[in-house]
């Protein structure tokens, strides 16, 4: 998808163009976070297993530790999974419609169902949140990590990737109505190696 900035464009549709370049810049940057996370996660469980069945002794802290960054991984992708068009979903009339009309559907959709489920899900986050951390509570676990506070972080940092994809996704529904269709996802049908 080209989303460099054409000088021959209007002024609105260089400015858009320039938000959802910089949203998918920041999701794009998580999903390299979430690929280091991926390998920290497999290396800490190997860690624990290795340990607690080969060498004997158990470390809480490590146990605690692959199942934080397995969150970090589950929820700090989602920003990317969503730009990428990697959630589980049904195309068989999506991704036979035009371009206008996959961005009309994107558009519509975000706004009737993702902002209300992003306020709801983010009160109940911030509240979650917000209690740990002025807690300053910590694993319930002897050993275990402090700071359990960071960890419900994540669940803060998945509203905000969601809230701004979603932004993008919006951003990109008006460019292509307004008939600027080189900003259109190509989700229908993408494979593993398109960069979007």
């Amino acid at each position: 998808m080209d989303l460099s900035v054409n000088e021959g464009e209007p002024g609105w549709v260089r400015a858009l163009s320039r938000v959802v370049g910089a949203i998918d810049g920041l999701c794009r940057w998580s999903g390299h976070i979430v690929a280091i996370a991926t390998l920290a996660t497999v290396l800490f469980c190997f860690a624990t297993v290795y340990l607690r069945y080969v060498m004997g002794q158990g470390l809480i802290w490590l146990q605690e530790a692959y199942v934080w960054t397995h969150v970090f991984v589950i929820v700090l992708g989602a920003g990317y999974t969503m730009m990428s068009g990697g959630f589980v979903r049904v195309d068989v009339f999506y991704s036979n419609w035009s371009n206008r009309r996959r961005a009309i559907s994107d558009l519509v959709m975000t706004l009737l169902l993702l902002v209300p489920f992003l306020w709801v899900f983010g009160s109940g986050v911030w509240v979650f949140f917000s209690a740990s951390y002025k807690a300053d509570e910590g694993s319930l676990n002897p050993g275990g990590l402090p700071d359990y506070w960071v960890l419900k972080g994540a669940l803060v940092g998945f509203i905000g990737l969601i809230a701004l994809q979603g932004l993008a996704f919006v951003l990109r529904g008006v460019l292509v109505i307004a008939g600027h269709e080189r900003f259109a996802l190509q989700h229908a049908g993408h494979g593993a190696d398109q960069n979007l």
